[in-house]
């Protein structure tokens, strides 16, 4: 099928976070570094060098460690707008002694220290602010500090941080029923649910992500998605929007019962949001955030067939960018002395979900956890949350340590439960680190 080219990459864009461990015999990540393997490079490439967006396996390790850095060449996008003015620029403190920091992996008896970790989980990017303060940032792989990187599903929860901001504006009622925002939905499964219950993903949809199977739904919302011609004789749907429309309800559960993980609520959220606003979720993220924080670089999307950007996981931005979003929620939506989105968006965000309705839900994984206007938090002492994304996406946010930690990376397989294990307790160490440096 011409149309399976994009599937490798709705995949993983949309994959939830849990299961799977990393394949045996896997490159490392200096064996794998896309400037040693040479990928795209000369004028033109060798052919065996080559990664064209119409093939297969452009997004297969270790080829997706060039393509997480470079979409824009690869397929149709739209810009997600800095603007004219001159960019606001971080304040950096570097701390050399992170790289020292020693923490425990979850279910291994060796330590590691941070610096290790880097490489463990194919970080292509990180940058950790304390204090408002740059204190670490570190670029390898396809990522220089000019360049940009896919932010898979961390995309999910800007387009939640948007809809929280218009909730709070009260352009947006999260008690309505989608049908009545989206009359183009009154025939699909989300025509009697919840603004509130699609932010959260406790809606009750006949969906499966399952991508070993062929006849997963996934693969016709790939197939709608996909920004080729369709072939021959296709009579489905063409884009995002016709999609959710053909969506079906699962009548084996309720709205609102249960957590499940499901791509398609994100585009349907992406739609209700631009509706309520009048603007593309591009175009709402560059005037409410983008511009406002003095963005260094404007950053942009993936979009379907007639121009819709994917909001399931479709952003692509500096890794600069992604930590002002990050310190914007640790401030409680204030920028520079003024508050750039209301304080009320981000305290329902961090407030989270309810621990039980996700424990309903099939992943085990991540106990304690809860999901809320598509961010994960944590509940550990810290009161942690986090934006998440496959192959090691996160702005993960920790206010009890005044800290942000941004990372891109291209981790060989779209689970990060196989990261996890050297991640969350990393985190939490430079956290514990941070917090008494500034004692001392």
């Amino acid at each position: 099928m011409k149309l399976r080219y994009l599937a490798p990459l709705l995949a993983a864009l949309s994959a939830p976070i849990f299961a799977a461990t990393q394949p045996q015999q896997t490159l490392t990540a200096q064996q794998s570094d896309p400037n040693q393997l040479g990928w795209m490079q000369g004028f033109p490439p060798s052919s065996d060098k080559l990664i064209r967006g119409t093939d297969s396996d452009y997004f297969s390790f270790p080829k997706l460690r060039w393509s997480v850095c470079h979409f824009q060449q690869l397929m149709p996008t739209i810009e997600v707008s800095r603007g004219v003015k001159a960019p606001l620029p971080l304040t950096t403190k570097l701390n050399h002694g992170i790289d020292d920091v020693r923490f425990q992996p979850l279910g291994q008896q060796q330590q590691m220290t941070w610096r290790q970790a880097l490489d463990a989980n194919y970080t292509d990017g990180l940058l950790i602010m304390h204090q408002g303060k740059v204190v670490y940032e570190y670029y390898s792989g396809c990522l220089h500090e000019q360049g940009k990187h896919a932010a898979m599903s961390v995309t999910k929860s800007i387009i939640g941080l948007l809809a929280e901001i218009l909730v709070a504006d009260g352009t947006l009622d999260p008690d309505a029923s989608v049908a009545s925002l989206l009359p183009q939905l009154a025939n699909s499964a989300f025509a009697d649910a919840s603004v509130r219950q699609v932010m959260d993903m406790t809606t009750s949809l006949q969906y499966s992500e399952d991508y070993s199977d062929p006849k997963a739904d996934v693969w016709l919302y790939t197939r709608a998605a996909s920004p080729l011609p369709k072939p021959k004789g296709y009579q489905g749907p063409r884009s995002y929007f016709e999609y959710l429309a053909t969506v079906k309800k699962d009548s084996s559960a309720k709205h609102g019962e249960a957590f499940a993980y499901k791509t398609i609520n994100t585009d349907a959220l992406g739609w209700i949001i631009s509706k309520a606003s009048g603007q593309s979720p591009a175009e709402l993220l560059s005037q409410r955030l983008w511009q406002p924080l003095g963005a260094e670089q404007s950053a942009y999307f993936t979009v379907d067939s007639i121009g819709t950007p994917y909001a399931g996981g479709g952003l692509v931005a500096g890794l600069r960018d992604m930590a002002r979003i990050g310190q914007l929620m640790l401030n409680q939506g204030q920028w520079r002395g003024k508050q750039v989105i209301p304080a009320a968006a981000v305290d329902s965000i961090t407030q989270g979900g309810d621990p039980e309705v996700f424990a309903r839900s099939p992943y085990k994984d991540l106990q304690g956890w809860s999901y809320r206007s598509m961010w994960w938090h944590s509940h550990n002492e810290h009161q942690a949350y986090a934006a998440r994304g496959v192959h090691g996406q996160t702005i993960y946010v920790d206010p009890t340590a005044d800290m942000v930690i941004v990372r891109f990376a291209s981790f060989p397989t779209p689970k990060n439960a196989a990261i996890d294990p050297t991640s969350l307790p990393a985190y939490h160490a430079v956290a514990q680190y941070l917090m008494a440096a500034a004692e001392r």
